[in-house]
């Protein structure tokens, strides 16, 4: 049996011209595609001014799933302020665990809150090294469900004003009550 050398062997001994022309290495296809610009730029230009007139910044910030807020016909839009969420039995600042309610519930007065206090004091001294020529605004933001003490709701007034937020703002649906 002879040895031939390398090479394309499959369909270049069919007798059909149609079959060898398509074969020949001078048709194939540059591998670089043409891109149209202006359809990309059209299609860029479009998906940002979606993004923009979608963006809201009071969704940046929705209530938990598990709170329950009221509904309020006179409400402004979301501020950039410690959030300090309120269940029944416990409490966060921001989404970090700021305490519980057990010691106001089984009291019954209201009393100052040491974690919350704690970490609301933190985060006040955090902002005046940040903003040092700043005066501190002193808001805070509460997410308190509707299900919540009132005793609780006084306690968690109290705190804030003592670590130095004497303006609270309650989180809620707007729209008329219900």
């Amino acid at each position: 049996m002879p040895v031939h050398p390398p090479g394309p062997r499959l369909i270049s001994r069919v007798p059909l011209n149609f079959v060898r022309r398509g074969r020949s290495h001078e048709r194939r296809r540059s591998p670089v595609a043409a891109l149209s610009l202006t359809s990309m730029i059209d299609f860029l230009v479009v998906t940002v001014v979606f993004l923009l007139t979608t963006f809201s910044a009071a969704s940046e910030c929705p209530p938990d799933k598990r709170v329950t807020v009221p509904r309020a016909s006179n409400a402004i839009e979301m501020i950039d302020a410690p959030l300090v969420m309120a269940w029944a039995d416990r409490l966060a600042v921001d989404g970090s665990p700021a305490g519980n309610t057990h010691a106001v519930l089984v009291d019954g007065r209201t009393r100052r809150l040491d974690d919350l206090f704690n970490l609301l004091s933190a985060k006040r001294r955090i902002w005046k090294q940040i903003h040092p020529d700043t005066e501190f605004p002193g808001v805070a933001v509460l997410e308190v469900d509707q299900d919540v003490p009132m005793v609780v709701v006084k306690s968690l007034f109290q705190t804030a004003a003592y670590a130095g937020y004497p303006t609270i703002s309650f989180m809620v649906h707007q729209g008329i009550g219900k």
